[in-house]
């Protein structure tokens, strides 16, 4: 394999882990969190430091209390490869829904995820992060908006209830 072939594939992988890092926290799945950092990591998430693995619990716990539901999307991802280590930054846009609020309050970040991460026994993770907060605010949507029509949209959930991890055959309309 040629070395800019190998390099897509290294980038695409890396891209993966940060995907798989937000999914996981929008539906509070512990082990899809800690499947993003190696054993040894550490994340500095602000209001929290600490190994990587030990952020996942924490963020469950957080997210189920003081959130009915979050998106975080990543977007302007930059990869920079070093044999078996990179360093990316990742632009993040997080909604938080807060839970019990009427009318509706979120809160809105713009942030970077900095990682350093390595390849181990041909997996990459990530080894260090450091999240950098750019901006916040709260937004409130007043009852008055007229609403989106919602019936018979497939509704998410927090893990293992979410639709994402039901088999798409089983939840798959039949096209013609």
């Amino acid at each position: 394999m040629n070395d800019e072939i190998r390099a897509l594939l290294d980038k695409q992988s890396i891209y993966e882990v940060l995907v798989r890092y937000c999914r996981g926290v929008d539906r509070c799945d512990e082990g899809l969190i800690r499947s993003a950092f190696h054993d040894d990591s550490y994340d500095d998430h602000g209001y929290w430091k600490g190994p990587g693995h030990d952020l996942a619990p924490f963020l469950a716990d957080r997210l189920k209390e003081a959130n009915s539901a979050t998106t975080h999307s990543i977007t302007n991802v930059l990869i920079e490869l070093d044999g078996d280590v990179a360093r990316s930054e990742a632009q993040v846009y997080a909604t938080l829904i807060r839970r019990g609020s009427d009318p509706v309050e979120a809160d809105v970040v713009g942030a970077r995820y900095l990682d350093r991460l390595s390849r181990r026994a041909g997996t990459w993770r990530i080894e260090h992060r450091i999240v950098v907060l750019d901006w916040r605010k709260t937004e409130v949507w007043p009852e008055s908006a007229p609403p989106v029509p919602t019936d018979g949209f497939a509704r998410g959930a927090r893990c293992p209830d979410d639709p994402s991890y039901i088999e798409a055959a089983s939840t798959a309309p039949v096209l013609p």
